[in-house]
């Protein structure tokens, strides 16, 4: 053990380095983005730029996958006198529901979102509004300024030839593709409007998300507004990335490896798993929320004092929901995230359990880094013991994910009432059979 630790150390440190020259990257994409959105507000002020991106380059400096990232566009609009219609019942298993944004009858200063080109009109006395904002309307409006505004700024020299170019845009899109050149990398952005309201986030007001993340910064971003996206040609949904965002830069006020953990697993992910970038596999999404529920499960500080300890809280997390098909949304807990990921998750599980098996080959930065890899930490018999939490939702608990972390020989915990809880739960898996140990 005490060869692998530098190793992971030393792992980390590459990661780092390349993080100052990706923040430099964003800034120079954020400036040309807020070059062209500056120029979509002037010709239309119902859309703003938004300069508050903050959150954004933390969030891109921590990655080393290329995954799109979604760029915001606010909409100049009273949002609180706005009709929220919520449509439908929830599905089993869905996020949060879909609404229609409502004008009231009596919609004064509202005027600017009743033209023809974002506004669908009902009948009078139908309904208790007057008609509906239409997300496709307004990202077809939103669409049209920023190829008007791209276009302007490239004849006025504002922006660099070849420093921006639209992705093969397509009616469907609830948002525009764009390309933002920044250096030798190549930015790709999600341009979607978005209506910021005051909303409410049931699971952050609960006691259960607490113990893990520091209570000032949850009351700060239980204040917070919310965000409504397209979610169809006619309906809205609730935007979870602010809030999710918020909660990742909130883990950064605490020591330990939280972030470094998911730093590591994200380059691995990029490098190994999804062959450079090359083929489908885990998001950074996917990886933030992995490690927003081992926060959760881990909340004690010891948990995340040791750089190889920390990444193996997210390692079994990640397994069992790789194993059990289902990665819960940390704020909607009976959405699951993989369900319609049209990934091939069982391939992806060997590839995990290869890397939390025996993880020094992807840890090799050069082939001078590391001789001869030691004996697999785990036999191929630790996926029956991780199909449990889906015979039985009880087995999410620190418990059970401890005795994960100590078959992977990384539970280092002292704490006594840890320890006898983790040997109850064990007896309780050999007792069922589920475990031959």
């Amino acid at each position: 053990m005490a060869v692998q630790v530098p190793l992971w150390h030393h792992y980390l440190q590459a990661v780092r380095s390349r993080g100052a020259s990706r923040a430099q990257d964003y800034q120079r994409a954020e400036d040309v983005l807020l070059t062209v959105l500056e120029r979509v507000q002037a010709l239309d002020p119902r859309f703003l730029a938004d300069y508050s991106r903050d959150l954004e380059a933390f969030q891109f400096a921590l990655r080393s996958s290329d995954d799109p990232l979604d760029v915001e566009v606010p909409l100049w609009v009273d949002a609180e006198a706005l009709v929220m219609e919520e449509v439908g019942a929830p599905e089993v298993g869905s996020g949060p529901r879909c609404c229609r944004l409502g004008v009231p009858g009596e919609g004064a200063g509202l005027e600017r979102w009743m033209t023809a080109d974002v506004f669908h009109a009902l009948p009078e006395g139908s309904a208790k509004c007057r008609g509906h904002i239409v997300p496709r309307k307004v990202v077809q409006v939103l669409r049209d300024l920023l190829v008007a505004a791209i276009v302007h700024c490239k004849h006025h020299g504002l922006i660099r030839p070849g420093s921006l170019n639209v992705d093969s845009p397509r009616e469907e899109q609830l948002g525009l593709s764009l390309l933002v050149s920044s250096g030798w990398r190549a930015i790709r952005v999600s341009v979607v409007p978005v209506v910021r309201r005051k909303l409410r986030a049931p699971a952050l007001q609960g006691a259960w998300l607490m113990p893990g993340l520091p209570e000032g910064s949850l009351r700060g971003i239980i204040r917070q507004e919310g965000a409504l996206v397209p979610a169809s040609a006619q309906h809205w949904r609730v935007s979870d990335d602010y809030l999710l965002t918020r909660l990742l830069s909130a883990l950064a006020s605490l020591q330990g490896h939280r972030l470094d953990s998911l730093s590591i697993l994200d380059r691995v992910n990029h490098e190994s798993w999804r062959d450079g970038g090359q083929g489908p596999g885990l998001t950074f999404s996917h990886l933030k929320t992995v490690l927003l529920w081992a926060t959760v499960l881990f909340p004690a500080p010891e948990d995340w004092a040791e750089l190889q300890g920390a990444v193996y809280r997210l390692l079994v997390v990640l397994l069992c929901c790789l194993a059990t098909r289902n990665l819960p949304h940390v704020l909607y807990p009976e959405w699951n995230l993989l369900q319609d990921s049209a990934l091939d998750l069982s391939a992806l599980y060997q590839r995990v359990e290869h890397f939390a098996s025996q993880p020094e080959a992807s840890l090799r930065i050069h082939v001078t880094h590391l001789g001869h890899s030691p004996a697999p930490r785990v036999g191929s018999g630790v996926k029956a013991l991780l199909q449990l939490p889906a015979r039985d939702p009880a087995y999410w608990v620190t418990a059970y994910f401890d005795v994960l972390l100590d078959k992977f020989q990384v539970f280092n915990i002292q704490d006594e009432d840890r320890i006898l809880a983790m040997q109850s739960i064990l007896q309780k898996i050999k007792t069922l059979g589920a475990e031959d140990c």
